[in-house]
């Protein structure tokens, strides 16, 4: 594949440099696109679906299968520990990288200090997210287990849509006032959709 910049490669053609830019490879790469829709279907897709397609071996697969793992890994490193967070496209990114293909709901707590350093990144909670399943307390004691000033909430919609619930205004409010009486700060509570992340502070919802 001719080296150009990178808005300029097509996806058939960035398909083909992991799973071989031989014509054997290209083809597949074709037929990948056209059977899925597009990347993210087809990095969706299961091992039997993607081995029931002409080409697809199991060298190919563990190809396919390590491209989300790196793209997450690289982002994760955007924002390592000590890192200061300068705006809130930094948090948005790296948010997005983590969860946005996800088939289950997660809920994430970036904790920082009073210069908005990167402390530590956690992931608390699986399931849906609502008052049950996320319980304030915890949220507090890792805060203060670090020494945080300030927290900044994340939690994916597996359905791609990044609108706030109600559920979600309601447990943001009860976390804040949970963490206000340590003095610590709720920057913002964003929500991971497909490609888009929403933030309740920008909404006026803190």
């Amino acid at each position: 594949m001719k080296i150009r910049s990178n808005s300029e490669i097509t996806d058939v053609e960035l398909l083909a440099a992991v799973i071989g830019v031989t014509a054997p490879g290209q083809a597949a790469a074709i037929q990948l696109l056209q059977r899925f829709g597009g990347l993210r279907s087809l990095l969706h897709a299961s091992n039997a679906d993607l081995l029931d397609c002409a080409g697809i071996g199991q060298s190919r697969l563990a190809a396919l299968r390590a491209l989300p793992e790196i793209a997450r890994r690289y982002f994760t490193e955007s924002l390592p520990c000590g890192e200061t967070i300068r705006s809130p496209a930094d948090t948005e990114l790296f948010l997005k990288a983590r969860m946005q293909h996800l088939d289950h709901e997660l809920f994430c707590c970036l904790y920082l200090d009073n210069r908005h350093r990167v402390l530590r990144f956690d992931e608390l909670f699986r399931g849906t997210i609502d008052g049950t399943s996320v319980y304030p307390r915890e949220v507090v004691k890792e805060a203060l287990a670090v020494n945080a000033a300030a927290v900044i909430l994340a939690h994916n919609h597996p359905s791609g849509v990044a609108e706030p619930s109600q559920a979600d205004e309601r447990i943001t409010r009860r976390l804040k006032s949970a963490l206000e009486l340590v003095d610590i700060r709720l920057l913002d509570h964003l929500i991971v959709g497909e490609g888009k992340a929403t933030s309740l502070a920008s909404r006026g919802l803190l």
